[in-house]
């Protein structure tokens, strides 16, 4: 008689919030256009009926290079490996930036963003949660139309995202992206109408001759 070492449950990721003292706790899962129109792969087969692979070939044909044959790395000038663990990012400047923490079990600041703000976003990522813990508060917020935003980091990363906390009568997702970051321009020189108008050279069109 063997004797199994009894398998401990992980413990399932999820979106910790608290909004006006209030607290709730999300499971979630991501939402794709293959899970809300399924999905259709096309499967090749030789003329006796045998699914075939795919594979490139080297240029001088001397390798047939099937899937899972190659890997990406990063390596010094000296073509040494450099594990992914001892990877630093650096600045232009040569700073180290800041590396903030994952928000995934935390307990995060949600605050409430107004529509026309929420379409300043591009997002992502979407998903579909699941309440643990919803407060009556948050949930009378939420069904009312309320966009709640809070932070969102997966894992500890050197960029946060933002995640919008919204509900309707299908229940209640996350859009997760980042903000809208614009340029302004503006003319280097100013030219003066006047001047312009004075000019001896024209460029208008006399649109009866065409």
């Amino acid at each position: 008689m063997s004797v199994g070492i009894p398998k401990i449950p992980t413990m399932a990721k999820t979106i910790n919030i608290t909004y006006k003292g209030e607290s709730a706790v999300f499971g979630y899962k991501p939402i794709d256009r293959g899970i809300l129109y399924g999905k259709r792969r096309r499967v090749p087969f030789d003329a006796e009926g045998n699914e075939c692979a795919k594979a490139s070939l080297l240029e001088d044909g001397s390798l047939l290079i099937k899937s899972g044959m190659t890997a990406q790395g990063y390596f010094t000038p000296e073509n040494v490996w450099v594990p992914q663990g001892e990877l630093e990012a650096i600045n232009s400047d040569g700073s180290i930036p800041e590396l903030f923490p994952a928000t995934i079990g935390e307990e995060v600041e949600a605050t409430q963003l107004s529509p026309v703000e929420a379409l300043n976003l591009r997002f992502g990522t979407t998903y579909s949660l699941e309440p643990e813990v919803l407060s009556e508060g948050i949930k009378k917020e939420l069904d009312s139309g309320v966009v709640l935003t809070f932070p969102f980091n997966p894992r500890a990363d050197y960029e946060v995202e933002t995640g919008l906390l919204v509900g309707n009568e299908n229940g209640y997702f996350a859009l997760i992206g980042q903000k809208n970051q614009y340029e302004f321009v503006g003319l280097a020189s100013v030219v003066s109408v006047a001047e312009e108008a004075n000019s001896d050279t024209s460029d208008d069109l006399d649109f009866e001759m065409f």
